[in-house]
């Protein structure tokens, strides 16, 4: 979340993947692409443009080459901690930083890059779509009788155009087509097969060490590749059918290493700290803590909020007008809700730890029934202002939990603010006698030797070789 921002628009956006022209991307699907970029980085992060970046790109023209899309696509790191990677139609490809964390060499990250170019080519988009036009058609209404996109997006109801899942057999389909771009890229052919491993990795160790709330606020944007056993076996399989050896071909583990060394990790400063169920801002010096139960997923301009029972809004801020916490709040229902009906209650107007504060409840009618929506706004520091805008069941009284969350919002001392420090890669060598352990007490981590385990992709009772590099998380100095 960054200073001054806004409540994310919604986007008509068709999830991962995306169609071509035989030989090449139309120039409809290009201009849609460039259309929906800006769009996409704004919600998902915004692009990332350290040293990683430049080196994703180059080794993403070099998968696009052996596609035959030469100069035909767009790669782009997305500033953001969660694992994924996806596509849209034009070619525009995304990797997060997230996933550049746990990947351990440059032929993985090609494979990734390779299978979302499968996606491209295969025009798995385009089929999706088709086959999701009664998702689609139930999505669009819910803006139709608001009147809001914005609304329906707080709602929740849009997040269909995000994430059209693929196929097992679209797929299978695009790990072939990108095994086959790997190959002719002259990286070893395995390498998909240990990228797979490391996504499962990830998973199993996000579900082993984060709470069910934290598991789930994993943004829905990110689950469009389910893996399973089959796929990773599958991929081996394939592997060994190219003719090539385990081993046999680069996989080029120490240059990827020497390109992430320094890899920013985890949440970025700029958009504050998500850790689990708090979110705290060093730079605007505010934080609050939500109930049990809630989840919460940071983006560049939000953070989104989901609760039991359907509950779900965001937590945004900006600029306190002339006219007071009134005229901010009015502000912010206006941006949300156009010209959409809505009677707004009585204001509760009270001090929150020490922060002047305004609580609204407004009543949205639609064409299906009402909407119960519940605004509560804090004047920060500096003219600056905040909210929560949560949406509920209109039948019944808001739950008490979000009286717990609209009190939890306070303002950090500096002393709570300078610690909270941002943590990037340092890849190390392993020096004589070193283990795991001793390696562990080094990371900047809740669980330190899990957590190392799972980044290197290595078992416990591997010992550590004299020399080896191995991926730290550690703590910047600011």
């Amino acid at each position: 979340m960054k200073r001054g921002l806004a409540l994310a628009a919604g986007l008509l956006l068709a999830g991962c993947g995306g169609g071509g022209e035989e030989g090449g991307i139309s120039e409809a699907e290009r201009r849609m692409g460039a259309e929906q970029h800006p769009q996409l980085l704004a919600e998902f992060g915004g692009a990332y443009e350290e040293g990683e970046a430049a080196y994703l790109r180059r080794l993403g023209e070099a998968i696009a080459l052996k596609a035959g899309l030469e100069e035909q696509c767009t790669f782009t790191l997305v500033n953001s901690d969660v694992v994924n990677a996806f596509a849209v139609p034009g070619c525009f490809i995304y990797v997060t930083r997230g996933l550049m964390g746990i990947v351990n060499s440059e032929a993985e990250l090609a494979s990734v890059l390779a299978h979302e170019v499968g996606h491209i080519v295969g025009n798995h988009s385009e089929r999706q779509q088709k086959r999701s036009i009664w998702r689609s058609v139930g999505v669009l209404a819910v803006g139709l009788l608001t009147g809001s996109e914005r609304l329906s997006r707080l709602a929740g109801e849009a997040a269909g155009y995000f994430t059209l899942r693929y196929s097992r057999k679209q797929e299978y389909e695009a790990d072939d087509l990108g095994l086959s771009y790997l190959r002719a890229a002259g990286y070893d052919p395995y390498a998909a097969a240990d990228m797979l491993g490391a996504l499962g990795r990830n998973e199993a160790y996000v579900t082993r060490t984060r709470s069910r709330d934290e598991a789930k606020s994993i943004p829905e944007w990110a689950r469009t590749h389910p893996l399973t056993e089959n796929r990773v076996a599958r991929a081996r399989e394939a592997a060994a059918a190219t003719g090539a050896g385990p081993d046999q071909l680069p996989e080029r583990e120490a240059e990827y290493l020497r390109e992430v060394d320094g890899l920013l990790y985890g949440d970025d400063p700029a958009q504050g700290f998500v850790m689990g169920r708090r979110f705290a801002h060093p730079v605007m010096r505010i934080g609050f803590e939500a109930p049990e139960g809630f989840a919460l997923t940071n983006s560049p301009r939000s953070i989104m909020i989901e609760g039991p029972d359907g509950l779900r809004g965001e937590f945004a801020g900006g600029r306190i007008p002339p006219g007071g916490l009134e005229a901010y709040a009015e502000t912010v229902l206006q941006q949300m809700l156009g010209e959409v009906p809505s009677q707004p209650g009585e204001p509760a107007r009270l001090t929150v730890n020490g922060v002047p504060a305004l609580i609204l409840p407004v009543q949205v009618q639609t064409r299906q029934g009402g909407v119960l929506l519940t605004l509560a706004a804090y004047a920060g520091p500096g003219g600056s202002a905040y909210h929560f805008l949560m949406v509920s069941n209109p039948s019944e009284p808001p739950p008490l939990a979000l009286n717990a969350l609209f009190r939890s919002f306070r303002l950090l001392s500096p002393e709570e603010a300078a610690s909270l420090r941002p943590r990037r890669i340092r890849v190390v060598k392993a020096g004589p006698g070193e283990s795991w352990r001793s390696l562990a007490a080094r990371m900047a981590s809740d669980n330190p030797l899990d957590h190392l385990l799972m980044l290197n992709g290595h078992e416990a009772n591997r010992p550590l070789r004299p020399g080896e590099l191995v991926k730290l998380v550690v703590r910047a100095e600011r």
